[in-house]
């Protein structure tokens, strides 16, 4: 019998009330894991309740406390890098090295949002009445639920759960199925820093039930989600109709730029790292490259020969450049796109299928893929595939890549690869992103910038910096009259 996980709530490790477990499988050989929780409606009730009454005092912790406990959380992420590192290999399938990136962008948010208990500046300012004194304050708001994705594991839980806890929320915590045990390990890590009972629960189950009861709870003040177009619309939703607060972080279909006085070495390596790092399986990932046509050609071979060379298996193996997707329905989407690309005219260079190689057909791997002569129309150009698969685009000026590049519903991240000063601050200006780097690939982001997109990419909201503040705590303006009289503003001289 494999090892069993449990929810948390209100600081006990419990069983599922239905006694309804799943397998937990690894994406690169089929073996089960852990079996995990299939929790109900009851278990996530049970959740909130926990949380809410838990918010009465944890509000009252002053923040700077609140900010200890969450660097201790880091100190211990720090020395369990390695072993979450291979956890999240086979749970997930990215290599190590980019599995160890991912806990890294725990520890970093760890201790950046630590500080901000020392940091949460509010302000004052002026009266325009004499002997009155104005400032504004942040408070915390409620119960938070936080849903996330199981590409990143580690860091887009902590991206969420840190900066709610430092703002004095509480949180009841909902991470995807496909990677509870990442989940599991940094419930118990804030549960050994110190976090009180009730303050973090976690809550294993389907989107259906446990999701579900989340968004639609009247005892949820706000909701921060990280997921599929569908998904998060239907998130909107139901959380609009009763005015909680909503954060969305959706889908990408993000582009690098080439002009034709790029340093096309470290345009290739942008490219392969950002198109295949995560087995494309990243919001932030490139699936359009939008080349200018001087170097079309020459960009095109050099990519088929790197792709070539890229090794897939195991991320646990150092040899390995690309790990499985993350499931067979995963493996599925991607062929049905590939089909799409070339029904739609498109040329298939390399790529296009699953591995023949026998020592990895337990698992759910896929050849990285380059299409080119791919016009913006094409739904591989348009369309989130989640996958390892690359679209070439041919541009004949900055101006053009620009409005290729806009020409698509999502507007996450961006690149350009340029020498020229004046063509990289045009796309600065022009890239319709919330992201845009210059001479590096479409990913990387850093944990005190903040972090989201535009347009189809969510709704409005960011992530990471001192922004993801703003989404977890109130504004509350306070009017101190000393004057001993009453004064009316806007009135009174």
């Amino acid at each position: 019998m494999h090892v069993r996980l449990l929810n948390f709530i209100g600081g006990q490790w419990s069983e599922p009330v239905n006694g309804q477990y799943h397998n937990d499988y690894n994406p690169a050989t089929g073996e089960v894991l852990v079996e995990v929780p299939r929790s109900s409606r009851e278990d996530a009730n049970r959740a909130v309740a926990a949380a809410k009454e838990a918010f009465q005092s944890w509000r009252l912790v002053p923040a700077p406390k609140r900010g200890e406990i969450l660097f201790r959380v880091g100190q211990l992420l720090m020395e369990r890098k390695s072993e979450l590192a291979k956890k999240m290999t086979q749970e997930m399938g990215k290599v190590l090295l980019e599995a160890e990136g991912d806990v890294q962008e725990g520890i970093d948010m760890a201790f950046y949002m630590a500080g901000e208990g020392r940091r949460s500046f509010g302000y004052t300012t002026p009266s325009e009445l004499p002997n009155k004194f104005a400032m504004a304050v942040r408070d915390p708001i409620g119960v938070a639920a936080i849903i996330t994705p199981w590409n990143f594991p580690m860091a887009i839980p902590t991206w969420k759960i840190f900066p709610a806890l430092v703002a004095g929320n509480t949180v009841v915590f909902k991470p995807a199925s496909e990677t509870p045990q990442l989940a599991y390990e940094l419930v118990k890590i804030l549960e050994e820093a110190g976090v009180p009972a009730g303050v973090v629960n976690l809550v294993f189950g389907s989107g259906s039930e446990v999701g579900e009861t989340l968004i639609s709870h009247p005892d949820v003040a706000l909701i921060s989600f990280t997921g599929s177009n569908e998904t998060g619309r239907h998130v909107a939703q139901v959380a609009g109709s009763q005015l909680k607060r909503v954060s969305l972080e959706l889908g990408g279909k993000n582009a690098i730029i080439v002009l034709d006085d790029a340093d096309l070495d470290l345009a290739i390596d942008g490219i392969i790292w950002s198109a295949f790092g995560t087995t494309g399986q990243r919001c932030t990932a490139c699936s359009r490259l939008i080349v200018q046509e001087g170097i079309y050609d020459v960009l095109r071979e050099r990519l088929k020969d790197r792709i070539a060379k890229l090794s897939l298996g195991s991320g646990l193996d150092s040899k390995t450049d690309v790990g499985p997707l993350i499931n067979r329905q995963a493996v599925e989407k991607v062929h049905k796109y590939v089909q799409i690309g070339q029904d739609e005219g498109a040329h298939l260079e390399i790529g296009g299928d699953v591995p023949h190689d026998s020592g990895l057909s337990a698992g759910n791997f896929y050849l990285p893929t380059l299409f080119t002569d791919v016009t913006i129309e094409m739904r591989i150009a348009q369309e989130e595939i989640f996958g390892p698969v690359l679209s070439m685009i041919k541009v004949k000026t900055l101006e053009e890549a620009i409005q290729v590049n806009n020409k698509v519903t999502y507007g996450l991240s961006s690149s350009i690869f340029t020498r020229n000063v004046n063509a990289a601050f045009q796309a600065i200006r022009d890239l319709a992103t919330g992201i845009v780097y210059i001479n590096a690939g479409t990913i990387g982001a850093e944990i005190h910038l903040p972090f989201g997109g535009t347009r189809g990419t969510g709704n409005g909201h960011r992530e990471a910096g001192t922004a993801a503040l703003d989404f977890f705590s109130e504004w509350k303006a306070v009017y101190v009259d000393y004057s001993g009289k009453l004064q009316r503003a806007q009135i009174d001289d």
